[in-house]
C-alpha cells in the first residue's frame, strides 16, 4: 500500500533496498546528496550526479529524463551518513524546461526492489525554481524514514548544493550540465512513428500528466496542493498551455514532455507536416494489422475481425478495456484514466487556443486605434472586422478540434460504462442488478463522477485505489457553498444543483441530509465490494439525528444497531478502534499476528462520524486525529460528515486534519481542482436514483451471503 506523502510528511521504511522512481512533465537530472545528521555534505564524492553516477550504496541515471530510477542501498552507506536527499534539477541548454512551475507537477515514488510501492509525494506549488529537493531519506534510531521535503531553489543546482553546505557548489554544477551534455549528445534519436493501434484517437492539444502506477483519477482539492490523484494524486496540460506542463508542439510532443514518457516512447511531430501520431502515450495496444488487398486471400486461421472492429469510415471503434493491464479490471481501471487524462488535454488545449485567440484580437485592436491612417474613413472598422474575424476562425477551429476529441470520447464512455465491474459502476448500472458478493478484494471504487463545462454530458468516473489512503469530508456546511468555502478549500466556480434544488440553494437541513445519504451511499458500495466479512462500518452520531439515512445499514445488519447517541456513544467507539489500531500496529511492527486476540475484528473498518466536532471534547479530538494519522496503515478509515465553520471554536488545532481529508459534496460542485492545468472539475456525489432500492437489495444480498458463511 503507497503511502501518499504531502509536505513536510514522513513514513517509515521496512526495508533498506528501495528504488526511487521520478516522473515528470519533462527532462530532468536526477541526483543524490549523502549528508550528515544535519544535511551537510563532506565534498564532492558525497554527490551522486550523471558524471559520477555510482557512489557506494548509491546508482543514479547519466542522462537527463522525464522517467528516472535511482538504486539505493541503505545498508552499504557510511555509518557518518544519516541523509540521503533525491535532487532534482532542470537542464539547460538542450531545449528543455526553464522553470518546473510551467510542467507537469513531477512525483517521487519509493518502491521496494520488486516495485512494490512504499510512499510517493508529488511536489506541487512550484513555480520559477529550476531545481527542488524532492524528498529525503533519514536516519533515526536506527531506523530509517523517508520525508516528502520539497523545498526549491529559483537560482537552480548551483544555489542547491550550496544550500547543503558544498564549497564547490558552482564547480560541481557546471561539471553536472557538461555531464548531462555528453550523454544528451549519445542519446538515441526516437524511432519512426508506429502503426496506428486500436487505441489511436485524435487529439487537438497536449496531452496529460504523469499516469505513473495509473493513480485514481482523483484531482485535489484546492487546498491540498495534490493530492490526490491521486492522487494522487490528477491532469495536465502541455504545450498551448499557460499553465501547462512544459514545451512542444502538438499534442504527440505534450504528450510525451507531460506523459513523462521515455526517449523513443513516442514519435516527434513531423518535420515535413505529416500526420501526427495522437496516440495516448500510455494507452497503447497491439497495432492492428493492415486490411489485405481487395484481391488477397485472408490467411488461414485468422478470424474476420482480427483487426477489431472498424467504424463504416474503416476508423477503429472504442473497445471496453482496451489498456494494459494484468486483469480486466486493471484494464477497465486505465482505460477511464486515459479518458480523464484525454478530456483534460484536450479541453485544456481548446481553453489555451480561445485564450490566445482573444488576446491576439485585443492586440488586433491595439494597433488599429493606434494607427493614425485609421482614424477617418473606413479603414478602421475595416481593420476591426479583419480582427475578429481571424478571433472568430481561431475559435471555431479550435471548438471543431475539440468536438471531434470530446465526440469520440462520447462513443467510448458510452462502451466502457456498462462494461464496468460493480466497484466502478454507477448504482443505475445492470450490473448491480446481477450483484453477487465477490471472493476478492477490489482494485479502486468509484467515488463519483467528475466534468467539465466544455461537455457537461460526459461524465468521467472518480476512481479511488484501496485500500482508502486519505479520509474523506463531506461537506454538509451552506456557507461552503455560497462562499466559497472557509479557510483554504474554497470552491472553484460555480455549483449546479440537481433536479430538485435547482430553484435554489438547499437549506442547511437538506444538505445535512444529503450529506449523510452520500455517506451511506459510499459505506454500502465499500461493503458491497468487499468479501463477506472483510470490511465493517463504525457510525458516530452524538445527537441522534442520522437514523433515516442508516436505516438500510441496520435494517441489513451491517451496522449492528443504531449509534449510540452522546459523549458515551463517541467514548466507546473511538476507544474500540483506537485499542483495534494499536493492537495491529504491534502485531505488525513485532510480526507477531497470532497474538492478536481473538476478539479483535481484523476486518477493515470505516468511521462515519455524523455532524462532527458535536459530541467531541479535546480527549475525543485526540483519538480522532490519531485514528486519521494511525488508522490507514492498518485498515482503519475516516470519513467526515461535518461543516467546518461549526469547528472554528476550536482553532486551528483541527486545521491538519482538515486538510489531511478530500473534500468532496452532497450536491454537485466545481471544487475539484488538478494541480497541473487547473481545471475546476465538477464533482457528483455516488448517489443511487431516486425512489432505486438497488442499495438495499445489495446489502440484503450481502447480509444473506454473511449468514451462509
Amino acid at each position: 500500500m503507497t503511502a501518499e506523502l504531502v509536505r513536510g510528511q514522513n513514513h517509515p521504511l521496512d526495508r533498506t533496498r528501495v528504488e526511487i522512481r521520478v516522473a515528470a512533465g519533462g527532462p530532468v537530472v536526477a541526483g543524490v546528496t549523502l549528508g550528515d545528521e544535519q544535511g551537510r555534505l563532506s565534498g564532492v564524492e558525497a554527490v551522486a550526479h550523471p558524471g559520477a553516477p555510482r557512489r557506494t550504496g548509491i546508482e543514479v541515471p547519466r542522462q537527463a529524463a522525464a522517467e528516472h530510477r535511482i538504486a539505493v542501498d541503505l545498508d552499504a552507506l557510511s555509518a557518518a551518513v544519516h541523509r540521503v536527499s533525491v535532487l532534482l534539477a532542470l537542464p539547460t541548454g538542450i531545449g528543455g524546461l526553464t522553470a518546473f512551475g510551467v510542467a507537469a507537477a513531477p512525483s517521487v515514488t519509493v518502491t521496494g526492489l520488486d516495485g512494490t510501492g512504499i510512499a510517493r509525494y508529488t511536489i506541487t506549488g512550484l513555480g520559477a525554481e529550476s531545481a527542488v529537493v524532492a524528498v529525503e531519506l533519514y536516519r533515526r534510531q536506527g531506523t530509517w524514514k523517508v520525508r516528502a521535503v520539497g523545498q526549491g531553489y529559483a537560482d537552480g543546482l548551483p544555489a542547491m548544493l550550496r544550500d547543503q553546505g558544498l564549497p564547490q557548489a558552482a564547480e560541481l554544477a557546471a561539471e553536472i550540465e557538461e555531464a548531462v551534455g555528453r550523454g544528451q549528445a549519445r542519446a538515441v534519436p526516437a524511432p519512426a512513428p508506429l502503426a496506428a493501434g486500436r487505441s489511436e484517437r485524435p487529439g487537438a492539444g497536449p496531452a496529460a500528466p504523469p499516469a505513473q502506477d495509473r493513480p485514481s483519477p482523483a484531482p485535489a482539492t484546492a487546498a491540498d496542493g495534490p493530492a490526490p490523484s491521486g492522487t494522487g494524486t490528477g491532469t495536465g496540460a502541455g504545450a498551448g498551455s499557460a499553465a501547462g506542463p512544459g514545451p512542444g508542439s502538438g499534442a504527440g510532443a505534450g504528450a510525451k514532455a507531460a506523459a513523462g514518457a521515455k526517449a523513443g516512447d513516442l514519435p516527434p511531430a513531423p518535420a515535413d507536416g505529416g500526420p501526427i501520431d495522437y496516440r495516448h502515450p500510455r494507452r497503447r495496444s497491439t497495432p492492428a494489422p493492415a486490411a489485405p488487398a481487395p484481391s488477397a486471400a485472408r490467411p488461414a486461421g485468422t478470424p474476420p475481425s482480427a483487426a477489431g472492429p472498424t467504424a463504416p469510415d474503416g476508423s477503429p471503434l472504442p473497445v471496453a478495456g482496451d489498456a494494459a493491464g494484468w486483469s480486466m479490471d486493471e484494464r477497465l481501471y486505465n482505460q477511464v484514466w486515459g479518458m480523464f487524462e484525454d478530456l483534460a488535454r484536450s479541453v485544456a488545449a481548446y481553453r489555451s487556443a480561445a485564450d490566445f485567440a482573444e488576446s491576439r484580437l485585443e492586440q488586433e485592436l491595439d494597433r488599429a486605434l493606434a494607427d493614425p491612417r485609421h482614424r477617418l474613413g473606413t479603414a478602421g472598422e475595416d481593420a476591426r472586422a479583419t480582427a475578429r474575424d481571424k478571433h472568430a476562425t481561431l475559435v471555431t477551429q479550435a471548438r471543431a478540434a475539440l468536438d471531434r476529441d470530446l465526440a469520440q470520447l462520447m462513443a467510448e464512455s458510452e462502451v466502457v460504462e456498462p462494461a464496468l465491474p460493480p466497484a466502478f459502476a454507477r448504482w443505475d448500472n445492470p450490473v448491480w442488478q446481477g450483484y453477487h458478493v465477490p471472493a476478492e478484494r477490489p482494485m479502486a471504487l468509484r467515488l463519483g463522477d467528475l466534468h467539465l463545462p466544455e461537455v457537461m454530458d460526459l461524465r468521467i468516473p472518480m476512481l479511488v485505489r484501496l485500500p482508502l489512503e486519505r479520509g474523506l469530508w463531506i461537506d454538509s456546511g451552506p456557507d461552503s457553498y455560497a462562499h466559497g468555502g472557509p479557510g483554504p478549500e474554497r470552491d472553484i466556480g460555480r455549483r449546479e444543483l440537481p433536479g430538485a434544488l435547482t430553484d435554489g440553494a438547499p437549506d442547511e437541513s437538506e444538505l445535512r441530509r444529503l450529506a449523510m445519504e452520500s455517506a451511506v451511499a459510499i459505506a454500502a458500495r465499500l461493503l458491497a465490494i468487499h468479501p463477506a466479512g472483510d470490511f465493517a462500518v463504525q457510525v458516530i452520531d452524538p445527537a441522534g439525528a442520522a437514523a433515516p439515512a442508516l436505516a438500510p445499514l441496520v435494517e441489513s445488519g451491517a451496522l449492528p444497531a443504531f449509534p449510540l447517541p452522546g459523549a458515551q456513544g463517541v467514548t466507546a467507539v473511538l476507544e474500540e478502534l483506537t485499542r483495534r489500531v494499536e493492537l495491529v500496529q504491534m502485531a505488525v511492527r513485532h510480526r507477531a499476528a497470532d497474538a492478536l486476540p481473538a476478539d479483535l475484528d481484523t476486518a477493515e473498518q470505516l468511521l462515519i462520524v455524523h455532524d462532527f466536532p458535536h459530541g467531541f471534547d479535546d480527549r475525543a479530538l485526540t483519538r480522532l486525529r490519531y485514528l486519521a494519522d494511525e488508522g490507514p496503515a492498518v485498515g482503519v478509515h475516516l470519513m467526515l460528515v461535518a461543516d467546518r465553520a461549526q469547528s472554528r471554536e476550536y482553532g486551528p488545532v483541527l486545521d491538519p486534519l482538515w486538510r489531511s481529508l478530500l473534500r468532496i459534496t452532497p450536491v454537485p460542485d466545481a471544487h475539484l481542482a488538478d494541480p497541473w492545468v487547473g481545471h475546476a472539475w465538477t464533482y457528483e456525489p455516488p448517489l443511487a436514483p431516486k425512489g432505486s432500492q438497488v442499495v438495499r437489495q445489495v446489502l440484503g444480498r450481502l447480509a444473506a451471503a454473511r449468514k451462509a458463511s
